[in-house]
């Protein structure tokens, strides 16, 4: 699922109609003008912040889809510099920096990373310096790229799970996958288990490779109550693989 050049004209332009908020509500975003698709109670609505894509990436971190506050941060960073006649392109970077793992998420993820070793297989000071809009190594991005909502609340993963879902299922096909293309062999963090099973799914259908999956990573939400004991029981062999990948791929 990607948006086409015409297409973005159409959206960049209802953007540009929006006033400027302090704060947006879904009855502001969550409209027709914005919806991409649907089927049922599920929705996928577009947001600008996922556009951006930093090819140059050596990591990449893969949620589910991204949820109602990245979505609101998004287009209040990218109308803000729409109104101050930046381009399309860089009002979506501006919306990626300030949206990406936003709020306590990104907190919990830092925190992580930086456990496992993150920081030393990439040469950075620290896992913070991934987030700091003049690196270039960190990729963050969904398996379906755009905000998806059932009911209008935020999807889950489950109820229904993405690869037992044919409208869900061909959104990642769609969009993830041309995505990863565009990137030269980054080091794939799935975000939780509901993600390690499409990418396995993925796997198994011969679309993408094994070779630089970092299995047994949890879902950073705060509402992860099993993400510190799923942490604590698959660290060492986090800190393993990427070892394993240091010593194959030494640093110049």
């Amino acid at each position: 699922m990607l948006v086409s050049s015409a297409h973005q004209k159409r959206l960049m332009s209802v953007m540009n109609s929006f006033p400027v908020k302090q704060k947006y509500s879904k009855a502001d975003l969550l409209i027709n003008d914005l919806k991409l698709s649907s089927t049922e109670k599920i929705e996928i609505f577009y947001s600008p912040h996922n556009e951006y894509i930093n090819r140059s990436a050596k990591v990449m971190l893969v949620g589910i889809t991204p949820g109602w506050q990245q979505m609101e941060i998004a287009f209040r960073t990218a109308i803000q510099a729409l109104k101050h006649q930046t381009s399309y392109e860089q009002a979506c970077k501006e919306a990626k920096f300030a949206a990406r793992m936003a709020g306590t998420m990104r907190a919990n993820l830092i925190h992580m990373l930086q456990e496992i070793g993150m920081h030393d297989y990439l040469d950075v000071p620290n896992v913070q310096r991934l987030f700091e809009s003049d690196c270039l190594l960190l990729h963050t991005t969904s398996l379906i790229r755009y905000p998806v909502f059932v009911d209008q609340q935020n999807y889950s993963g489950h109820q229904p799970a993405i690869n037992k879902n044919a409208f869900l299922y061909e959104a990642v096909l769609e969009s993830f996958l041309p995505e990863l293309d565009q990137l030269k062999q980054p080091l794939i963090i799935p975000l939780g288990k509901s993600v390690e099973a499409v990418l396995r799914q993925l796997l198994e259908e011969d679309r993408i490779q094994d070779d630089s999956i970092l299995w047994g990573f949890p879902h950073p939400s705060g509402a992860n109550g099993y993400r510190v004991k799923q942490f604590q029981q698959n660290k060492t062999d986090m800190q393993h693989i990427l070892s394993d990948l240091s010593n194959l791929n030494p640093s110049e």
